[in-house]
């Protein structure tokens, strides 16, 4: 792992321009999820090449990390359920065109203390500014009930983290964080981008490319379910019934 930082930092010192250049990578580029897949660590590392291959003024404001683990969007329906006579009936919901699939985020300073709120915005730094693109309308601050419980509900099952100062900064040109990747991670392409910030600013950002991808059987039940779904609900059926007919002639035998 040293000797490929290393050579990161050799890359970006052949470079040059007239802002600081990112020179990102990742740990694992293919994440394979097999029957005993219990989650992986994503290392995310780099340099930071400065102009003229000059290292940071000491004197200056220090240059902030922000890496950002997002995976495919989706179209996400959320529901709030009341309680009427007894019984538990679906009430208000809310449909969200863009929602991440995954959505992690890691800097080297509380995200609220490098960038200012249009800023965030701008480039979705944090969980409070992505931009989920509702479709249904609704008042305002029934949107922001279902926002909330959308990100307390995806926090929960790991798939929404942030993690403040949980980026390394060393001599104020290599960097590295550690994302954790949950069990039930959805399958796609993802994306690490790296953003370089100073004084509120974005100087330079790079993105790096991640696939997650189910593999033995678990990539053929996922196929049969894509691409053969009539057939694959049938068979579905077929087994359960014989697993439930099976259970029944042993129970009655013993």
């Amino acid at each position: 792992m040293i000797a490929r930082i290393l050579g990161l930092v050799l890359a970006a010192l052949l470079l040059g321009g007239a802002k600081p250049v990112l020179v990102p990578d990742v740990s694992q580029r293919d994440i394979e999820i097999v029957y005993s897949f219990t989650g992986a660590e994503l290392l995310l590392f780099g340099a930071i090449l400065y102009p003229d291959r000059s290292l940071p003024d000491p004197d200056a404001d220090p240059a902030e990390i922000v890496v950002v683990v997002r995976g495919p969007v989706q179209s996400v329906m959320m529901r709030q359920k009341e309680k009427i006579a007894g019984i538990w009936v679906n009430a208000e919901s809310m449909r969200y065109r863009s929602v991440p699939s995954f959505y992690a985020i890691a800097s080297s300073k509380p995200i609220e203390r490098i960038v200012d709120e249009r800023t965030r915005a701008i480039y979705e730094l944090g969980l409070d500014s992505l931009q989920l693109s509702p479709i249904t309308s609704a008042p305002a601050d029934l949107q922001t009930r279902f926002v909330q419980g959308l990100i307390d509900l995806r926090r929960r099952t790991g798939l929404f983290a942030e993690a403040p100062e949980a980026v390394e900064i060393t001599d104020g040109v290599l960097y590295r964080a550690r994302i954790a990747i949950p069990a039930r991670v959805p399958v796609g392409r993802f994306t690490a981008e790296t953003f370089l910030i100073r004084d509120g600013r974005v100087l330079a950002a790079a993105v790096r490319e991640i696939d997650i991808r189910k593999s033995g059987f678990e990539r053929f039940v996922a196929r049969a379910a894509e691409n053969q779904s009539v057939l694959y609900g049938l068979i579905a059926v077929a087994l359960s019934v014989l697993f439930g007919w099976g259970a029944g002639a042993l129970w009655r035998r013993f």
